[in-house]
């Protein structure tokens, strides 16, 4: 682990210095290019004394040097040392997000009307921001309660059931039905359920409804068994955990140096959107209040290796409404994509939503 590997200070500081050499270029890092650093400690080290800390740092197994060039790269277990650095210092902070950044996200946020929205406006702020994936995932809504559900008559026995529930979250699936209902029998079903269960968490509405088919014999029997039909559809038995996700950015990976095969792979990743459910939750608890780094995605999902996870939990008004972050590459702009992840995830707590525009 990076927290046991015994570095100087001033080995630290030249291993900071390759290390953010090696986002801004992508190049191997040699001594001299340190040693001509005209800022911080750095200034005053000749080129020798860089070499030798950089030989006694790859022996310590924090850099690595390509076959075809005399300079040197920073390891994983580097770039974790390094994130504990900035995780440590004064460096990351929601208010050392540039000012122009801090605007763009503001004002990116302004006038809608759902945490649906909200949630698809962040990946794409996340993805513009850090150059990587930005990643955006729903709650699961086990305890959400309904507020309104409408049915449209699309075609015989084809339905469309939007769903809005209280947290501002709207679902809507297209119904293949078991036989088909009239104009009349779908706004009755659907004044019934508002009538009836709004306000009732989504369990509810499904335990009730079975409790009441099963209860009843009568020609309100053949209203509730419509109902019972449309509602288990709309909101299948998995359908209150069921976690939407947002994805934007996924081109920014092209230029991750990587071979074609493992590009695809990660790429079928992202697109198997329960995997990022599974990888999220796997690491990021809604309890914490900072952003998490994680190098280890291949050990939930070995497409991933060579990618990064920085991310954080969000709340609106004191309740959890999912979890943010940005998959890249180890030559992301960590101190960058930390702080703007760590802002976002405030952002949320102060968004008003403005369904009725």
């Amino acid at each position: 682990m990076a927290d046991q590997v015994q570095v100087t200070a001033r080995q630290r500081t030249i291993l900071t210095a390759i290390i953010e050499s090696y986002i801004e270029t992508g190049e191997p890092v040699g001594s001299g290019t340190i040693a001509r650093l005209a800022h911080g400690e750095v200034r005053a080290m000749s080129s020798a004394t860089v070499r030798n800390e950089m030989v006694a740092l790859a022996d310590a197994g924090l850099l690595e040097q390509p076959h075809t060039s005399a300079g040197r790269i920073p390891t994983a277990r580097a770039f974790r040392l390094y994130v504990e650095q900035l995780s440590g210092g004064a460096r990351i902070s929601a208010a050392r997000l540039p000012a122009s950044s801090r605007r763009h996200i503001d004002s990116s946020f302004v006038g809608l009307a759902s945490t649906q929205a909200v949630l698809e406006r962040t990946s794409h702020v996340l993805a513009t921001l850090s150059s990587g994936v930005g990643v955006a995932i729903a709650a699961a809504a086990e305890g959400d309660v309904l507020e309104h559900v409408h049915f449209s008559r699309l075609a015989a026995a084809r339905v469309l059931a939007v769903v809005v529930t209280r947290s501002g979250m709207v679902r809507d699936r297209v119904l293949a039905l078991d036989h088909d209902l009239t104009l009349s029998e779908l706004e009755t079903a659907s004044n019934f359920l508002n009538e009836q269960f709004r306000g009732w968490s989504i369990e509810q509405v499904r335990t009730e409804l079975a409790r009441r088919v099963e209860r009843e014999r009568s020609e309100y029997h053949r209203l509730l068994n419509a109902v019972q039909q449309l509602w288990s559809k709309a909101l299948p038995e998995s359908g209150p955990r069921t976690q939407t996700v947002y994805v934007e950015g996924v081109a920014n990976l092209i230029g991750v140096n990587v071979d074609a095969d493992r590009l695809r792979d990660m790429l079928v990743a992202l697109e198997a959107k329960q995997r990022l459910v599974d990888l999220l939750n796997a690491y990021i608890d809604a309890r914490q209040q900072s952003v998490r780094v994680v190098f280890d995605l291949e050990e939930q999902a070995p497409e991933m290796a060579g990618l990064v996870l920085i991310a954080a939990p969000t709340h609106m008004a004191g309740e959890a409404r999912g979890t943010i972050g940005v998959i890249g590459s180890k030559r992301m702009d960590y101190e960058n994509t930390m702080n703007a992840v760590s802002y976002l995830s405030r952002v949320f707590d102060r968004i008003v939503l403005h369904p009725n525009e």
